[in-house]
This record gives C-alpha cells, structure tokens and sequence, in this order.
C-alpha cells in the first residue's frame, strides 16, 4: 500500500511543477511587450528547471513480474532562470526608447512558444491528476474486495 501513496506522492509533485511552468509561462506572455524591466531593460523570458526529485526518499520501488524492481520518483522545480538569447528588435525611430539606429529592444518572448509550453504543461497537469485518479480507483477496489 506504501508503494501506492508513494506513486501519488510522485503525481503530486508533477501537479506542482506543471503548475509552476504554467505560471512562468502566463508571466511570460504578460510580459511580452514589456520593454521597460526593473533595471530598465526589457523583459527577459523566464524558464523552469525542472530536477527528477531522489527517488529513496519519494519515490516507489515497483516490482515486474520477472522481479526486477523499477523505480517511480517525483519531480520539483529547482531553479526558475532567464533566458540569456537576445532581445528582439522593432523599427520604432519616433520612440524615446530608440537607439541610433531607430530601433528599441522588446523582450525575448515569444508569443507562440508561450502557448505551446502553457499547453504542454496543462496537458502534463491533466496526465498527472489523471494517474491519481487511478491509484485512488485501484486503492478502492481492494477496499471494495476486502469486503
């Protein structure tokens, strides 16, 4: 039975970490024409790094018919850092913001690349609660036999 909280517990931490690509990406798109940054730069795209969490610690040990044990760990956000690629650039001379040239930097971000990682990540969320929803209907059909 500790081996079926353990997968939960595993799913669990999935549900976090898509949950914090999901708010990276929304402050992302948020931020798409944020040409003006604390440090008067534009906005830099963000990304989640994402760590397989110790598996001795969280995760289960699952025994296959031939013997042989398969490890289930979790997952956790280990660090939420910049995107260090270069800052687009828009033809804008009558802009305060402009360069020499005429042109003002404009954040990193890409709209449909936002959208396809906030998909990716709700998908994963679905795929997560969707594992859950089996363990728990597992654990209550033995319940239901040991009646």
């Amino acid at each position: 039975m500790s081996s079926m909280w353990s997968a939960i517990n595993a799913s669990a931490s999935g549900l976090d970490a898509q949950r914090a690509r999901m708010e990276v990406a929304a402050s992302n798109l948020a931020n798409a024409d944020s040409v003006h940054g604390p440090n008067n730069q534009p906005y830099r795209r963000r990304e989640v790094m994402l760590e397989s969490s110790d598996p001795d610690g969280f995760g289960a040990t699952l025994t296959r018919a031939s013997g042989s044990g398969v490890e289930a760990a979790g997952v956790k956000v280990t660090d939420v850092v910049e995107d260090q690629s270069p800052f687009g650039r828009r033809y804008e001379p009558s802009s305060p913001d402009a360069d020499s040239d005429g042109y003002v930097a404009t954040p990193n971000v890409s709209v449909p690349e936002e959208m396809v990682d906030m998909l990716g990540a709700a998908r994963a969320y679905q795929a997560n609660l969707a594992a859950i929803g089996v363990v728990k209907d597992t654990i209550q059909k033995a319940l239901d036999l040991a009646k």
